[in-house]
């Protein structure tokens, strides 16, 4: 069987990933959101929910036995052990989904949506890295614009990120997403053209 050209799409936090690959998906480009998957996974009813309650405690869980991601997010952001005991559980059981998603797509490429994909060192799950870049000041911005951080909570989880000359150096192809929708939009479609000529 043969594999569609895999795009590893990612960035860090507020540089827009989302929008990109909502992009992608509107040209008809199949979309695997790692962040999703992991959702799925940790649903109530779910194996990995229960390991969750297991190693951190009943406390992770909201009144309606749903997963408090916050809180969750919090603990493991500030305790680095735990942060790779939650991250050698869940990591193989959303690759192994993610793989199966690529199995059964049958377009000539797919967007694999993984913020991590440099810190988790899933490299050799793509064919291309395609990296969303922004100014650090509007990155910041968006963040705090969503309103579920603080700028020192923020300020963590940039700094837990591989740094921007890092990402782009590894990059075979760059979205910069200042602001502009307009060349945003020319910029996917740009990419839509090439990478279908390559998977020919």
């Amino acid at each position: 069987m043969r594999w569609p050209l895999r795009i590893g799409l990612t960035g860090g936090i507020g540089c827009g990933k989302s929008t990109v690959a909502e992009q992608f998906s509107r040209l008809g480009v199949p979309v695997i959101d790692t962040d999703a998957i992991a959702r799925e996974l940790v649903e109530p009813g779910e194996p990995a929910l229960q390991w969750i309650v297991t190693r951190f405690g009943e406390e992770m869980l909201l009144p309606d036995g749903s997963l408090d991601r916050a809180k969750l997010r919090k603990r493991v952001f500030g305790d680095q052990q735990a942060r790779r005991d939650l991250e050698r559980f869940l990591h193989p059981l959303i690759r192994a989904e993610m793989r199966e998603r690529i199995r059964r797509t049958d377009a000539p490429y797919c967007i694999l949506e993984i913020p991590l994909l440099l810190e988790s060192k899933w490299t050799d799950e793509v064919d291309r890295i395609l990296v969303v870049d922004a100014p650090p000041e509007l990155q910041m911005e968006r963040i705090l614009q969503r309103g579920r951080l603080t700028r020192d909570e923020s300020k963590q989880i940039i700094a837990s990120q591989v740094d921007r000359e890092q990402r782009l150096a590894a990059a075979d192809d760059v979205i910069t997403n200042d602001g502009d929708p307009g060349q945003l939009e020319k910029q996917v479609k740009q990419l839509h053209t090439r990478y279908q000529e390559i998977a020919r």
